[in-house]
């Protein structure tokens, strides 16, 4: 049996514009695992989180939150 990550993100891209915010993450965050998203000022470490709990939409690519599209709640 194959356990799903808990957060899984590919090719996810953030434009404001002609800005890239976001560009090209790729993210699995398996069960019981802890990660810090860590940078500097600016760097889209809220955006990211923002994309992860559907409150914003990515440009590009795909987020899964627990199997689920989180902008599908």
């Amino acid at each position: 049996m194959t356990i799903s990550p808990t957060i899984f993100m590919e090719g996810v891209s953030k434009r404001y514009g002609d800005a890239y915010v976001v560009r090209d993450v790729g993210l699995s965050v398996a069960p019981g695992e802890c990660v810090a998203i860590v940078g500097h000022n600016g760097a889209g470490k809220s955006t990211l989180v923002k994309m992860a709990l559907g409150l914003i939409t990515p440009t590009a690519g795909r987020i899964a939150l627990l199997g689920e599209n989180p902008a599908g709640r």
